[in-house]
């Protein structure tokens, strides 16, 4: 169950002189060995960055060869003060991957300890921007999305989940999680098995996924939509990467407060926890190697999606 550590997690975001240290130290008294804090400051204000390390039995923290999951909280900010006063709905994000991480914590101290690292990464920003977006607003953030993936993406996560609050939009018509197909590399691939049973066994239902569009999985500055920023960590490394959508039956603004859903929050947390005890294992492929190499074979690289393309490198 991660119920009572989703209900931690919010308490402690759930303020408006939150920071990284306070974060950190949080952590610590929790029994957590390895967490790291940056601030970092942008144009529009200050964020901090944080990363907790949950170390394996066979994990490469130790010297072993179990593979690494990297989870990410991605957000703009978990909170749009002055503007709106509590925790906004787009900091669900940051909640779910640290309730991860403290239920992994947690589960260590007690002799439960996954096969592989787990890297659990987010930001805090409590006093974010908010920005134009259809159908509704989206938070903004103090920092570009080039430096969130600078302090989000470890060249040592050799599989990513992200997650994101995915409720601005007329696209998703159901309230709870849903999950994308396996990016890599520029590639759009099928949507991973192992992933959806996982998906059915947690949550209790029957798995729902979402689309995605090459546009999505470009760079944002590209002047092109993006449905928000869930798989923009693809961006950034060729690991693969799925998105974790945390979704609403109607169309919920980033910057609304009171819209954040505890019990969604803990089955999403619940999911990638479950995804680190068997990825860790090799019991969990998010994507068929074989397939994707003939994929390649077959067409070449995609990996141009990855950068921002042709005419704005040229500067048109």
């Amino acid at each position: 169950m991660t119920l009572k550590q989703t209900l931690d997690i919010y308490e402690l975001l759930d303020d408006p002189n939150v920071n990284g240290e306070q974060v950190r130290d949080f952590f610590l008294r929790r029994g957590a060995g390895q967490v790291e804090v940056e601030t970092v400051e942008g144009e529009s204000g200050w964020t901090d960055f944080i990363q907790v390390r949950i170390p394996g039995r066979s994990g490469k923290t130790t010297g072993g060869d179990a593979p690494t999951l990297g989870i990410i909280g991605r957000l703009g900010g978990i909170g749009a003060r002055p503007e709106r006063i509590g925790l906004v709905s787009d900091g669900d994000g940051a909640i779910t991957a640290l309730t991860s991480a403290l239920k992994l914590i947690e589960m260590q101290a007690k002799g439960d300890k996954l096969p592989g690292d787990v890297l659990v990464a987010t930001h805090i920003c409590p006093n974010a921007p908010t920005i134009p977006h259809e159908p509704v607003a989206f938070m903004g953030s103090p920092v570009d999305m080039m430096t969130m993936n600078q302090h989000e993406v470890s060249p040592e996560m050799d599989a990513i989940l992200t997650i994101d609050t995915t409720k601005g939009n007329r696209v998703f018509n159901h309230r709870g999680v849903a999950i994308s197909p396996t990016i890599k590399e520029g590639c759009i691939l099928r949507i991973s098995d192992d992933l959806v049973s996982l998906l059915e066994i947690s949550s209790g239902q029957l798995a729902h996924t979402f689309a995605v569009t090459m546009q999505d999985i470009t760079p944002y500055g590209n002047n092109l939509y993006h449905i928000n920023s869930i798989l923009q960590p693809c961006t950034a490394t060729n690991a693969p990467v799925v998105g974790v959508a945390i979704t609403a039956q109607s169309t919920v603004p980033g910057c609304a407060t009171g819209a954040s859903h505890e019990t969604d929050i803990a089955t999403a947390a619940r999911f990638a926890i479950e995804v680190a005890k068997a990825y860790g294992a090799g019991k969990c492929s998010f994507y068929d190697e074989e397939e994707f190499h003939r994929f390649q074979a077959l067409y070449g690289s995609m990996n141009h999606l990855q950068t921002l393309g042709k005419s704005v490198n040229a500067g048109i």
